[in-house]
């Protein structure tokens, strides 16, 4: 695992003010993923996975838009680049001075911008994300304790990558394969995930607005309420009570296991599992950033100071350079009495 983040207490604690709240208490795992150097046997993402060298790779068969990016580029590209760009804002960070980029780092990028020729042919997945059930509790089959998500680089029927889970026993193991084949290309360099390692943490979250009782959410909007607490608990975090109980009381930003979903821009929708038909369960978010300007106050204790600047246009937090839509979230749900039947994937 990484170093150790601690999420700083909510500003005040809710079920204090609206006691129906308790009941509805969740436990969520959320995961920290900060750059590293995973390996098989780690909880990561975009690390190598525990895959057995005897099982083919998964590949996606269906056909991919060559019109969806004004630049096709393969992963190789797109970790040329990353290094350029972080090399020149350690530059600039030491020496605001120094040149923006070197000749060698534009020579890359006019190389790179060229693109690479469409390949119009079946696209290997790419490892997302590889948690062991040590690690993280999560719902598993009875006979697994690892669960592996990997993606096509491509957007498909809702305008995000489709995603393939695979449950297994790690004890099983025992021939890794070395060097899965990677995809010729990619759609969007956020669609390759930066390696990195999970720091995993606990906290209690409570439901979205939107799936609160009628009853519950006309207590919460009645101001009166909200004039018993003292306004230096919370006047900081936000400008009304509903803004203050989405965005730092209810759920947790970022990647995490379990907990509530997050409904942001749909209003909730049932999620009946595909096969059974049993109410589908949180499994994993995969977020876009673990925090935003609206979310400042679940920034980990230990981040809690001044930071480098980020290159432009980079989210506050996206340590692993996925981005959903501008944005957004990926969330997996499962069933919860079968695991292993098909998952619902939701854009939030």
């Amino acid at each position: 695992m990484n170093a150790i983040f601690t999420t700083p207490p909510r500003p005040f604690d809710v079920t204090a003010l609206f006691p129906q709240l308790a009941p509805l208490a969740r436990t969520a795992t959320r995961l920290h993923p900060r750059p590293g150097s995973p390996t098989v046997h780690d909880s990561s993402v975009g690390g190598p996975f525990l895959w057995p060298a005897d099982e083919p790779w998964p590949y996606c068969d269906e056909p991919h838009d060559r019109h969806a990016s004004l630049q096709i580029l393969s992963p190789d590209d797109i970790r040329l680049l990353r290094r350029d760009r972080a090399a020149a804002a350690e530059r600039m960070r030491r020496d605001p001075e120094a040149p923006e980029w070197t000749p060698e780092e534009l020579a890359t990028w006019e190389r790179i911008k060229v693109g690479r020729p469409w390949f119009d042919g079946p696209i290997s997945l790419l490892p997302v994300a590889q948690l062991y059930a040590r690690d993280v509790p999560f719902p598993c089959p009875p006979d697994a304790d690892l669960l592996q998500v990997l993606w096509c680089p491509f957007d498909h029927e809702m305008a995000h990558p489709r995603t393939a889970l695979f449950w297994r026993s790690s004890a099983t193991v025992t021939d890794v394969l070395d060097a899965p084949p990677e995809p010729p290309i990619v759609q969007m360099d956020w669609y390759l995930p930066e390696p990195c390692l999970f720091s995993p943490e606990q906290v209690v979250e409570f439901p979205n607005p939107s799936e609160l009782s009628e009853e519950l959410r006309d207590q919460m909007d009645d101001m009166s309420r909200w004039e018993t607490i003292d306004p230096a608990l919370y006047s900081a975090y936000a400008d009304d009570p509903g803004e203050l109980y989405l965005n730092n009381l209810c759920h947790a930003p970022g990647w995490k296991a379990g907990g509530w979903t997050r409904w942001s821009p749909t209003d909730p929708v049932p999620r009946p599992c595909p096969e059974c038909g049993t109410e589908a369960v949180p499994l994993l978010t995969i977020a876009s950033s673990e925090w935003d300007g609206g979310s400042g106050t679940w920034i980990p204790e230990e981040e809690q100071m001044p930071q480098p600047p980020r290159p432009l246009g980079e989210p506050d937090g996206n340590f692993t350079k996925i981005d959903i839509t501008g944005g957004n979230n990926l969330q997996l749900h499962v069933c919860p009495t079968s695991p292993d039947h098909p998952h619902i994937a939701l854009l939030q």
